[in-house]
């Protein structure tokens, strides 16, 4: 059972406090119990007549009632007060135009060319998560439960006397500059560049900026869940290790806030709700449906040890499926740094065109793969039978190396893919962004034929003469 103990505190941020040393409970997909104040869960039941300290008991679900057990996700709470208590909701206005969770001809629309972004601008102006949060580019239906949408974010306050709630989809959060503290309905979460957090769908939290400007991207799943990748012939341990995904410990707020705001994302768009208490009112909870975070430099990578490049497959850390067996709607994969110690082999990444489309980010560091223009805080997108792969520099500086190349390990990077099997529509101002990179391609240009067509003139007439064709 976890709880929040004192501690000493680094500072306050509206009225929140992150100590130093923060307590997580560890585990993936397990089923936790905290408390803030021991007694506050109840014995034997979730929802007696009456909860100790005069509680309300709630749940959350993350999945069907029916739901197979194996993959049923609730989590019960006991709150203060209920979060049903609040007015009705309103469209927010000014509406927010860059959210999008249905994509069709009217916001996106699709394209087989190479793209790239430079890193965006941090704001000029005061602007939290929710304002400064857009999408890049998805595809499906929030309505249908099915598809995903890839945003980025930029801002430089935090949220103030407002929570903000997901409805549409879970969140995949890969901050790249500043910290995060995310507050939740389960408890606090520190979350640094190098690490990253999911919030499911339906919970509320807010996010608060330690370090000021902040920036990085979000994955959105519609209809399902992350989950950890099968290990297959790998075996029983590698990749992310379930230990080492953190769920908070329960902390609560009894403070009153007339004029606090709850902002929904329904259906793409936001809505506004006021109530007078604060969201993050429980006392305790337990349940296996829970945000959580974790540290991509705890990822054990696996690799090829004689010939041949890997399939990126092999550095997915968490997964969305689809009803079809090994095609996700979502992979989150990393590039972390590993030793490359292949023999007669082209060590960057292969050329090749994929059945699935890749969004990639850059959180520090270089990229394998580029040697110019891929920079922190950008990003690229090759979309579904897109050729892709080393830019000429690379080709070239690791040809030239022959086979006497020795052992190397890449090192101080942390690149990212998201991976599905859908075909993304790319919404209208990011294909006309000003931080888009129009030369994109010219990194390939350079490209030129090693075609040895004089050897292989001999080698063919001597072929010829041998069969007697001659």
């Amino acid at each position: 059972m976890g709880s929040q103990s004192p501690s000493r505190t680094d500072c306050k941020i509206n009225g929140y406090d992150f100590p130093d040393d923060l307590q997580y409970m560890s585990g993936f997909g397990n089923h936790f119990s905290s408390e803030s104040i021991a007694g506050a869960l109840p014995e034997g039941q979730n929802s007696p007549l009456l909860c100790p300290y005069g509680l309300y008991a709630e749940q959350i679900s993350g999945t069907s009632f029916t739901s197979p057990r194996k993959l049923n996700q609730r989590t019960w709470m006991y709150r203060i007060k209920p979060s049903v208590t609040h007015e009705p909701f309103s469209p927010r206005l000014p509406s927010h135009k860059k959210l999008v969770s249905e994509f069709n001809h009217s916001n996106s629309s699709t394209t087989p060319t190479q793209l790239r972004w430079r890193p965006v601008d941090l704001p000029d102006t005061p602007t939290d998560f929710v304002d400064g949060l857009y999408t890049i580019c998805g595809a499906g239906s929030s309505f249908l439960r099915h598809g995903f949408a890839i945003h980025m974010y930029t801002a430089n306050k935090s949220m103030e006397n407002c929570a903000f709630c997901n409805a549409d989809g879970d969140f995949l959060m890969v901050p790249q500059k500043g910290r995060l503290w995310v507050v939740t309905e389960c408890g606090r979460l520190q979350v640094s560049p190098g690490e990253i957090v999911v919030l499911p769908q339906g919970f509320r939290f807010a996010i608060n900026l330690p370090d000021g400007p902040s920036c990085g991207y979000v994955a959105e799943i519609f209809g399902t869940h992350f989950q950890l990748p099968d290990l297959g012939p790998i075996g029983a341990n590698g990749l992310a290790a379930s230990r080492d995904f953190l769920a908070p410990t329960a902390w609560f707020e009894r403070t009153v806030l007339p004029g606090y705001t709850i902002i929904q994302k329904y259906g793409g768009e936001l809505f506004t709700a006021k109530q007078d208490f604060s969201p993050f009112n429980v006392v305790a909870w337990h349940g296996n449906y829970v945000p959580y975070k974790y540290d991509l430099s705890k990822f054990c990578p696996y690799n090829t040890v004689l010939i041949d490049h890997g399939d990126p497959s092999i550095n997915t850390v968490l997964t969305a499926p689809t009803d079809k067996p090994g095609v996700a709607l979502l992979d989150f994969v990393i590039f972390a740094p590993r030793w490359l110690v292949a023999e007669h082999t082209f060590r960057p990444p292969y050329y090749h065109r994929n059945c699935m489309s890749e969004f990639m980010g850059l959180i520090h560091g270089g990229y394998e793969a580029k040697a110019d223009g891929f920079l922190p805080g950008g990003a690229s997108l090759h979309s579904c039978m897109t050729p892709h792969g080393p830019d000429t520099k690379t080709y070239e500086a690791s040809i030239s190396k022959g086979n006497a190349a020795g052992p190397f390990k890449i090192e101080d990077t942390m690149a990212f893919m998201f991976e599905s099997c859908l075909i993304p529509r790319v919404c209208t101002w990011a294909l006309d962004s000003p931080f888009m990179d129009h030369d994109y391609y010219q990194c390939w240009i350079g490209l030129k034929s090693h075609f040895s067509w004089e050897e292989g003139k001999n080698r063919l007439d001597l072929q010829n003469r041998n069969n007697g064709d001659v």
